[in-house]
């Protein structure tokens, strides 16, 4: 007897579409779509009404689709597209995370209008949404419009969340709209991308227009001056490297990139933590998937570069963030390749001269910022008649030649660590005492700072006298306080109050 395994179709459009993480994949996917529809042109509007529904609006005139294609749409698994971004029909169930979803479109001239209403509510109940289908004969281009109505998608399309420039780096860096394909492919297709968000959610600017290839910044290979290695950029034009397997199937990884310094890689769309972005990028589709920076080697630093590598063998996951065939004899083909290609790239003149000059450039900085601290030193110590500590390590040493100079009592430095609260350890005539030293006594307050744990302050100065008295006149954590600027010492407590001596050095060390 043999069984054949079930199922549960509820269950698999709900994972699928929970897949989709990030709200504004449903903008990946619709670039996606109207790319494989050859469409030349696609609107995307975003709306959102007084409640703060929102509705997702995308035209595209690509040619467009008849019922099987729709069906398809639909469909989970049973997508039409062999040879296209989409190929598996996962794409499109995002769209089924939301209140309603409605298409018309044009193909051939026939118009399909199709509405699904409560996607999401019927699949969370358990329950199979399903779509109507009407059809009329129409003397109209192709076309495609799909309204997504109150789109399930959290914070992501939150105005607080959603601008123009998060969408249009998005698009640049995570869709078809930041492609490679044009460097490469007589199949590509200029397609002209414009994006529009209702005034509640961003009124700052205008639409976005933009379209569907990535460019790199200027090329800029010896610029001239003193400080220029961040401006520097090389391009690394298109190749196509063939790998041959054991099984005698051959792969094409299509390459195309870049190195440069930080003010040309400024230049580049971002999305995400800035440093993130950068190394050596794997893709599909020519769209970006994850990097494999392996291939840069331990000696060079991964930001210098930008490069994508595009290989149609990599299998995705349904969400296109990850690659799922890492364990198999393809990506380990296109990696040994990549890590053969960037040892050249490494090994150019021009790259070692480059690292070179921005060593050279970042000593030539450091001495002139040494030179330039040390001359703001010497300015504050001039104009403080020779002595004018900025930090609690100077202050130590103006205290040693205190000590040194037949100070009435004997104070020694035993422990000092900057950062701490409770910086100094003192040897002193009594044993070892607590102490916080400062440059300024007032600065310490500034903090809030506990005393439960303070022996003595050391300063150079008590510092602002009347912040002090303000203090003084409200209290000190719950407790009142006292500064005897006479006696040196602060006053603190109520019943029994504590003693802290204050030793002020400004006018005690010559």
């Amino acid at each position: 007897m043999h069984k054949t395994p079930q199922v549960n179709e509820v269950n698999e459009f709900i994972e699928i579409a929970s897949d989709f993480e990030d709200p504004l994949e449903v903008i990946r996917e619709a670039l996606s779509n109207s790319y494989d529809a050859k469409a030349t042109q696609v609107d995307i509007k975003i709306e959102q009404d007084d409640e703060g529904r929102n509705t997702l609006i995308i035209e595209d005139d690509g040619h467009g689709m008849d019922e099987d294609n729709l069906s398809s749409f639909f469909d989970l698994g049973n997508s039409n597209k062999d040879d296209a971004i989409g190929y598996k029909g996962h794409g499109t169930k995002i769209y089924y995370k939301s209140d309603k979803i409605q298409v018309e479109t044009v193909k051939d001239g026939t118009q399909i209008e199709s509405v699904m209403d409560q996607p999401w509510a019927k699949l969370n109940n358990r329950e199979l949404p399903t779509y109507s289908v009407d059809r009329r004969d129409v003397d109209e281009p192709s076309r495609t419009r799909i309204e997504v109505h109150g789109f399930q998608a959290g914070q992501g399309f939150d105005p607080q969340q959603l601008t123009y420039n998060k969408i249009e780096h998005y698009i640049r860096w995570k869709t078809i709209g930041g492609s490679t394909a044009w460097h490469f492919s007589n199949d590509f297709h200029a397609m002209e991308i414009n994006v529009e968000l209702s005034p509640t959610i961003d009124d700052t600017r205008q639409p976005i227009e933009t379209d569907n290839r990535l460019k790199f910044p200027a090329e800029n290979v010896d610029p001239d001056g003193e400080f220029v290695a961040e401006a520097m950029c090389k391009h690394y034009p298109p190749r196509e490297l063939t790998v041959s397997l054991d099984d005698g199937r051959e792969l094409t990884i299509e390459i195309v990139g870049m190195v440069g310094g930080k003010e040309a890689r400024n230049k580049l769309p971002t999305y995400g933590k800035h440093s993130a972005q950068f190394g050596i990028w794997l893709a599909k589709d020519h769209i970006k998937v994850e990097r494999y920076n392996d291939a840069i080697g331990a000696d060079n630093e991964f930001f210098h570069f930008f490069f994508i590598a595009n290989c149609q063998e990599l299998e995705l996951s349904a969400n296109r963030e990850k690659i799922r065939n890492k364990s198999g004899d393809v990506y380990q083909a296109i990696t040994d390749e990549l890590d053969r290609y960037m040892t050249k790239v490494c090994q150019e003149t021009w790259y070692r001269d480059y690292i070179e000059r921005r060593k050279l450039e970042d000593k030539k900085r450091s001495i002139q910022s040494q030179e330039s601290s040390l001359e703001e030193r010497l300015e504050r110590t001039r104009g403080a008649d020779g002595l004018s500590p900025s930090n609690p390590a100077e202050v130590i040493a103006l205290l040693e030649r205190y000590s040194a100079n037949g100070a009435p009592e004997s104070l020694q430095i035993a422990d000092f660590q900057m950062n701490d609260e409770v910086n100094a350890i003192l040897d002193t005539a009594n044993g070892y005492e607590h102490a916080s030293v400062q440059v300024k006594l007032s600065d310490f307050f500034e903090e809030e700072t506990p005393l439960s744990n303070i022996d003595r302050f050391v300063c150079w100065k008590l510092g602002d006298l009347d912040a002090l008295t303000r203090i003084e006149r409200t209290s000190y954590l719950g407790e009142p306080i006292r500064f005897d600027f006479q006696k040196g010492e602060i006053q603190y407590g109520s019943e029994e109050p504590e003693l802290i001596p204050v030793l002020e050095l400004d006018g005690k060390v010559t």
